[in-house]
C-alpha cells in the first residue's frame, strides 16, 4: 500500500485515478492544482505524487521542481502535451516518470508500482557498512543518496543520482541507452526509440554539467552508449 498524491484541476481524472489505486489498496489524497500539492507535502508524508502539468496557479513542473528539492518524493508528470521536449523537461525538474493523457489507468498503477518500489528501502536485517563509492574527488553517497565534487555537495535530481550510480557501480561497463532507461526507469519504458535516446542524452548532459572536474568520468561509447572510467 502506498500514500498517493493526486493532483490534477479535471475532476473525472482526479475521481478516475481515486478509483483505480484504492482498488490496488493505495491510500490516496485529491487535490486540484499545484499549490494545494505543496501545501499536502508540508503536512504529511507521501510515497509517490501524481501531478497533472498545466494546472492553474502553481503549474505540475514548478510543483514538482520544488516536491523532489523538499522531500525527495518521486513524482510522476501526468499530462496531454507528449512533445519530446515536455518529456526532457519534465526530467529536468526531477521527475520520475512522465506519462501522456490519454492513458491507461492500469499502466498508470503499474508504473506507481515500478516508482514506489525503487525508492522504498527496505528493512536491513542488520546495520550495514555505509555505501559510498568514491573516485578521487567524487563521491558518491549511495545511502545518503548525495553526491560530492571535492567536498562540496552538489545537487543532483533523482533521476540524475540514479543515472550516476547506474554507470558508477559497474566502472568501465558500456552501457547502451536502452541498458540505462531499463536499468535506471526500471522497467522498458514506453518511449520511441529516438525519444528515448534523447531522454538518456539528455540525462547524461545534466549530470555532467554538475560533476565539475570529474565529468569526463561519465564518458560516450561511441555507437553504444555511456560507460563510467575513473581513469585519468
Amino acid at each position: 500500500m502506498a500514500r498517493v498524491l493526486m493532483a490534477d484541476d479535471e475532476v473525472h481524472i482526479r475521481e478516475l485515478v481515486r478509483r483505480y489505486a484504492e482498488r490496488d489498496g493505495h491510500e490516496v489524497t485529491c487535490v486540484a492544482d499545484g499549490a494545494q500539492a505543496i501545501a499536502q507535502c508540508e503536512q504529511g508524508p507521501f510515497d509517490v505524487v501524481l501531478l497533472d502539468v498545466m494546472m492553474p496557479e502553481v503549474d505540475g513542473y514548478r510543483a514538482c521542481r520544488e516536491i523532489c528539492s523538499r522531500w525527495g518524493i518521486p513524482v510522476i508528470l501526468l499530462t496531454a502535451r507528449g512533445e519530446e521536449y515536455d518529456r526532457l523537461f519534465g526530467f529536468e525538474v526531477g521527475a520520475d516518470d512522465y506519462v501522456v493523457k490519454p492513458f491507461s489507468p492500469k499502466e498508470l498503477m503499474a508504473r506507481i508500482h515500478v516508482v514506489v518500489s525503487r525508492h522504498t528501502v527496505p528493512a536491513p536485517a542488520r546495520e550495514p557498512a555505509h555505501d559510498e563509492l568514491v573516485f578521487d574527488g567524487l563521491r558518491i553517497d549511495v545511502d545518503g543518496h548525495e553526491v560530492f565534487v571535492d567536498g562540496e555537495a552538489v545537487r543532483l535530481t533523482a533521476k540524475e543520482f540514479d543515472v550516476l550510480l547506474c554507470l558508477a557501480r559497474h566502472p568501465g561497463r558500456a552501457f547502451t541507452r536502452a541498458n540505462t532507461l531499463e536499468a535506471v526507469w526500471g522497467y522498458e519504458a514506453t518511449f520511441d526509440v529516438a525519444c528515448g535516446d534523447r531522454t538518456v542524452d539528455w540525462q547524461i548532459k545534466l549530470l555532467r554539467s554538475k560533476l565539475g572536474p570529474y565529468r569526463g568520468y561519465v564518458r560516450t561509447v561511441r555507437g553504444v552508449g555511456y560507460k563510467f572510467d575513473a581513469r585519468r
